[in-house]
């Protein structure tokens, strides 16, 4: 048994389709499933059931996970006593950034990241929310900045701010949606990020929370495009209120009643890099700028 077949298994139960996981571990599929056949092989039964829609643990399958987990933390907690032993923070970590620079603080990071480690070099990927997610689940980003629910166990994360977004639309609208209901509001058109995003299922958890969809959706992939629209008149959205704010304050939008979406800026890691001294390095350079406790 060899522990790239365990990582392979636990890959597989994880995305529950070899294709996705051969793209995961940069193996052919064909190689994939040769690594698991020998595995079952060697097991003596089945660990996954083929099924139209992936792969599905055996009762079997199930059991031997939870110890096929332990053995590869085992694996990762030793290769990072090994890094730590050799003293200084060395290599380089991919790292997802979204919204602006200033709202995150990602110059702040970066500058507390190299002063502590100098010989840490920091490499920024910009994306949205959902996106970076699934690329730390896939080891393509070391870690990311994030909003959102954290749903999956093999993601962890530090909570840096609370955001909150308000209900936003062009300044000429203010009478038009003064005295407005739901359904009226749902009519208009709305801005909305894709559906990767986290902000898109904000929109729609906040419209469904009073019996109501949007009729007509105007997609843009960005919170800045997202926010330009509304002041050129094109239709609602949730915008960041620190700068719906000031952009009311100008006379640019108008905020529709006192409405409030609350969500949580993360920054997230796989769970089991907690012992990596890059992912360690990176988490206390967080907890410096944000003033968090470490």
């Amino acid at each position: 048994m060899e522990l790239y077949q365990l990582r392979s298994f636990a890959a597989i139960a994880e995305t529950g389709q070899l294709t996705r996981t051969a793209e995961k571990l940069h193996v052919s599929q064909p190689a994939l499933s040769a690594q698991l056949k020998a595995l079952e092989e060697e097991l003596e039964f089945a660990l996954f059931e083929r099924t139209p829609n992936g792969m599905v643990l055996t009762a079997a399958g199930k059991h031997l996970l939870a110890d096929a987990d332990k053995v590869l933390a085992a694996v990762q907690n030793l290769q990072n006593n090994a890094r730590a032993l050799k003293g200084e923070v060395v290599g380089k970590a991919r790292i997802g950034t979204l919204s602006d620079p200033e709202f995150i603080r990602v110059g702040e990071f970066i500058g507390a990241a190299t002063t502590r480690h100098p010989l840490l070099e920091l490499e920024l990927h910009q994306g949205v929310t959902g996106e970076v997610l699934e690329r730390v689940r896939d080891g393509q980003l070391d870690a990311s900045f994030y909003y959102g629910d954290l749903k999956f166990p093999s993601v962890a994360g530090i909570p840096l701010r609370d955001i909150v977004y308000r209900v936003a639309a062009p300044a000429l609208w203010r009478e038009r949606l003064k005295d407005a209901d739901w359904n009226e509001i749902a009519s208009q058109p709305w801005i909305i990020p894709p559906l990767i995003s986290t902000h898109n299922q904000l929109v729609h958890a906040l419209l469904r929370e009073h019996g109501v969809e949007p009729t007509r959706v105007v997609e843009a992939d960005q919170e800045a495009v997202v926010g330009s629209l509304v002041v050129s008149g094109v239709g609602i959205a949730l915008m960041r209120e620190d700068i719906a704010l000031e952009e009311e304050a100008a006379g640019e939008v108008c905020l529709w009643n006192d409405i409030r979406m609350a969500t949580t800026l993360w920054f997230i890691y796989l769970r089991e890099r907690e012992g990596d001294p890059v992912i360690r390095a990176l988490l206390e350079a967080e907890k410096e700028v944000w003033g968090l406790k470490t």
